[in-house]
């Protein structure tokens, strides 16, 4: 019971690409079964922007789930452009999971933004001021909420789809400087706790595609400047077609 699925992050788009992405996906219903948006869909969080990702995406062949990122929160719209791309059929995981049949499979996805906070042995702890135990508060209590949808979810195949990194490995290239800022190892664990097939992430645009949990999970960094292309395609239930 094999999925393909396609996955890219970090599209940023505009008024400036209203139209322009779209031909890009002419082929995504002969190429997989779904497609999956790792965040930052627009440049600074506006509905307007969020209408021209809604016109992008809409009505294609195969079903679209999308996470947001930090950009989409810019400029404190993240509600509304969660409505924009929900009326236009596409689907939002806000730290919760769903799942859905596709073909002889049923795929079970969980997610959302995720956040940062760093990696074990270099990582901010909830230790000190409020503001620093807010920050990592903030991902404990999302690692948390993907914990408890992935578990016992009835699903054929899981994935996770984030904005911001599980593991370091697909931050290769990004400044040490910034990890905190990139992901947290707390997104791993909650993973790696419950099982899933594959994590979906973005917002590292220097980073590299390829990396794998402590616990195994393969992950895949879709940021669009790691891509080079307009998705990626990854094979649940046999081989990367790449």
């Amino acid at each position: 019971m094999k999925i393909r699925v396609a996955a890219v992050g970090d599209v940023h788009l505009g008024e400036d690409l209203r139209g322009r992405y779209r031909p890009r996906l002419d082929r995504v219903g002969e190429l997989a079964d779904i497609l999956l948006l790792a965040g930052d869909l627009t440049r600074h969080g506006t509905p307007e922007e969020g209408r021209v990702v809604a016109e992008e995406f809409r009505d294609l062949p195969v079903p679209v789930v999308a996470v947001l990122g930090n950009h989409d929160y810019q400029s404190d719209a993240e509600d509304e452009i969660v409505e924009i791309l929900r009326d236009a059929g596409i689907q939002v995981l806000q730290d919760d999971g769903l799942t859905m049949q596709l073909g002889e499979a049923r795929l079970g996805l969980v997610g959302g933004k995720g956040f940062g906070g760093g990696f074990a042995g270099k990582c901010a702890s909830e230790f000190g001021e409020p503001e620093m135990k807010a920050f990592v508060r903030h991902t404990r209590e999302i690692a948390d909420l993907w914990r408890k949808a992935l578990k016992g979810m009835d699903a054929d195949h899981r994935v996770v789809l984030s904005h911001y990194s599980p593991v370091k490995d697909t931050l290769i290239g990004e400044p040490l400087e910034i990890y905190p800022f990139l992901g947290s190892y707390l997104l791993a664990e909650a993973v790696d706790a419950e099982g899933a097939d594959l994590v979906i992430h973005g917002h590292a645009h220097h980073g590299g595609e390829k990396g794998v949990t402590p616990g195994g999970v393969r992950v895949r960094n879709v940021a669009l400047p790691v891509l080079g292309r307009a998705y990626a395609v990854y094979c649940l239930g046999g081989e990367d077609p790449d």
